[in-house]
């Protein structure tokens, strides 16, 4: 299992790790509300705050059990 601190950034390719979904149902996510929004930093970097998508996850894992 992988041990993320809180706090910081995420880029998409470390998400996918977490979320183990392809790429087009991660921005189906996003697009939906389903998943936290991103932020732009620039034209080509798109992060997302790490504590949000840790957030997220956890909601999903209560929801599951």
């Amino acid at each position: 299992m992988q041990t993320i601190s809180t706090g910081g950034l995420l880029r998409e390719k470390q998400i996918l790790k977490l979320v183990p979904v392809a790429h087009s149902t991660l921005w189906n996510w996003v697009r939906s509300g389903k998943f936290p929004a991103p932020i732009k930093l620039s034209e080509k970097v798109t992060v997302w705050s790490r504590e949000s998508v840790l957030a997220w996850i956890e909601a999903k894992l209560a929801e599951a059990v």
